[in-house]
């Protein structure tokens, strides 16, 4: 799944490509991807765009006429073209959502891998419109996000700090991977509760999520679409490394794995060398 670094170098990519440019077409292949009708996704036609933010996971596409805002959930992703191609796409028939074009000839495919379709696209007068917008916590290089806003969002919490880091109404914009890889960076494990943290494993957490994010953004800055999910892959110390070895200790990284996804930790940093139950065989001896 993209997650903020990914997210933000999308924007940066594409807001140095469509800002000034207008939208020629805006072709939607799955309509279930379309999650609103008002204003219909036709006002989009010769609008200008005038501008490319982030919100949390969201793209943010503003224009003279309304915003396209689109979330790429668990598998989906854009695909940029120099030259757009010309083909005619079948509903049903493709992994592409979203065809938008562009006055330059340019223009952009929203795809989604996988049968669990989750892929977002709204079309808004106000990103506020938008639910999952709406409900966002802070972003967690925000400026004003100083570590006692974070102590406050933690503060008297009975929630596993792999979940909470996790909760886009708490903070936007970290997922599955880049919380393992924070945990990891703070040897903390992901079982821990946010109430019982101490001030220093506060300190700890805190600087953990805003190196490992910082240095995240650097590394995706500047890389076009094609390029930033290999460049996430290897920046992970332990997140889909399973098997593998700990870039800090040497123990073997471990998964917990559970309906739809799985975490990675390592019990020497994390866990004091103590391997985590798997959830799958728990279900199996109930």
């Amino acid at each position: 799944m993209p997650e903020m670094p990914e997210v933000q170098g999308l924007v940066d990519f594409l807001d140095g490509r469509v800002t000034g440019t207008a939208i020629t077409r805006a072709t939607v292949a799955a309509i279930a991807a379309l999650k609103t009708y008002d204003p219909p996704i036709d006002a989009l036609h010769g609008a200008s765009i005038t501008g490319v933010t982030r919100h949390g996971k969201f793209v943010d596409i503003a224009t003279d006429a309304a915003h396209l805002v689109f979330h790429l959930a668990k598998a989906g992703w854009l695909r940029w073209y120099d030259a757009l191609p010309s083909t005619v796409i079948k509903p049903g028939r493709t992994p592409i959502a979203l065809r938008v074009a562009l006055s330059d000839d340019s223009g952009f495919d929203l795809t989604e891998a996988g049968t669990k379709k989750s892929l977002a696209v709204y079309v808004v007068r106000d990103p506020a419109d938008v639910p999952g917008i709406a409900r966002l916590g802070p972003d967690p290089l925000d400026e004003g996000f100083a570590r006692e806003a974070f102590a406050t969002l933690l503060a008297g919490k009975r929630t596993q700090i792999k979940g909470l880091l996790r909760d886009q109404a708490v903070i936007a914009g970290i997922g599955n991977a880049y919380s393992d890889e924070i945990l990891h960076v703070a040897r903390m494990s992901p079982y821990a509760l946010a109430a019982n943290l101490t001030d220093a494993d506060i300190d700890t957490l805190y600087a953990a999520m805003t190196t490992t994010l910082a240095e995240a953004l650097a590394e995706a800055s500047g890389k076009p679409p094609a390029d930033l999910k290999d460049a996430k892959r290897r920046g992970m110390r332990v997140h889909g490394r399973r098997g593998q070895t700990c870039p800090v200790c040497g123990d073997t990284v471990r998964s917990v794995f559970f309906a739809d996804n799985s975490l990675e930790y390592c019990p020497t940093c994390q866990t004091g060398g103590k391997a985590l139950a798997d959830r799958r065989l728990s279900r199996l001896l109930k």
